[in-house]
């Protein structure tokens, strides 16, 4: 494959798009990148603030519909089920979600409903999104769901008898692991479920590589001392979040992507470069754990999936 960019995006007039966590990083360039190709963008967002100043940026790239602001903390359900419902009530199909939002390594803590904070911000609050949307997803034509997982899914493990480190010893890294991991198995039993119920959505997933976002500035750094040597690393190893960006914006928008696809970049063992097919690990590909991550996140949330 060539040095795919955001200029080869295909056209996306008549497209809309929702995309969480776009207030920065990741998520606002590939709001930028979509809004300029025409596309009906809207942002996702915890923090009102920062979102108002995202949003000015996408409005001067955007060529086609003025992007939208719409207010989501997927770390409380309400805020999530409240998002949904309006989003649902406003569009008549979503052809594209892109589960963007994440936070990487942070001290212990709980969302609103009693999860630890990266398994429940990262993976459980998107399933709860994704259900309540999906109605409106399957209104698309060809609809696609996008999650952004972490090359962090190689040292995940699934700890079913304490997902939410409630017996275990706090650790931040363990647990970031584990929510990137539970981003690949539920893409890969959301599409199990798709093709099962006959739809023609498409679940994929997507990785930055390494990239010099905020994630790796901010509390990821743990002790202080380890703070220049992640910046060194920024400058020396990291790639822009432009080019972080590339891979979940082709898998959102090329027409050879498949069913369960994982996109990364192509160069230093996936940490900078363009996009390209991605491999996973064995645990990623184990499909009872898939359905029990599955059977849990319904439990947890009280969303269950209405196929057709």
């Amino acid at each position: 494959m060539g040095k795919w960019t955001a200029e080869d995006i295909p056209d996306q007039t008549g497209r809309t798009i929702v995309i969480t966590g776009a207030n920065s990083g990741l998520g606002l360039r590939s709001a930028e990148a979509l809004a300029a190709k025409g596309a009906r963008v809207l942002l996702a967002c915890r923090n009102a603030t920062k979102a108002a100043t995202a949003l000015e940026s996408v409005k001067a790239k955007a060529t086609g519909p003025a992007p939208e602001v719409r207010t989501l903390d997927l770390q409380s359900l309400a805020s999530i089920r409240e998002c949904a419902a309006g989003l649902a009530d406003d569009l008549e199909s979503l052809d594209v979600l892109m589960n963007n939002a994440g936070i990487m390594a942070v001290p212990k803590a709980t969302t609103q409903d009693g999860f630890e904070s990266q398994l429940g911000t990262n993976h459980v609050g998107h399933f709860a999104l994704t259900g309540l949307l999906l109605p409106t997803l399957l209104a698309a034509d060809e609809p696609r769901v996008v999650t952004v997982s972490s090359n962090a899914h190689n040292m995940g493990r699934m700890d079913f008898d304490d997902l939410f480190f409630e017996q275990r010893r706090y650790s931040r890294w363990r647990a970031y692991g584990q929510s990137k991991l539970a981003n690949l198995l539920f893409t890969s039993e959301l599409q199990r479920q798709a093709v099962d119920h006959k739809t023609a959505l498409t679940a994929a997933a997507a990785h930055p590589g390494y990239a010099a976002t905020n994630l790796t500035s901010g509390p990821a750094t743990g002790l202080a001392f380890l703070r220049p040597v992640l910046r060194t690393a920024d400058k020396i190893i990291g790639q822009t979040d432009a080019m972080g960006a590339l891979p979940q914006l082709y898998a959102a928008t090329m027409p050879d992507v498949m069913a369960d696809d994982y996109w990364g970049p192509d160069a230093m063992r996936q940490q900078r470069g363009y996009p390209t097919r991605v491999g996973r690990t064995k645990y990623a590909q184990n499909a009872d754990d898939a359905r029990r991550l599955w059977e849990m996140s319904e439990e947890l949330t009280g969303v269950s999936y209405p196929w057709p």
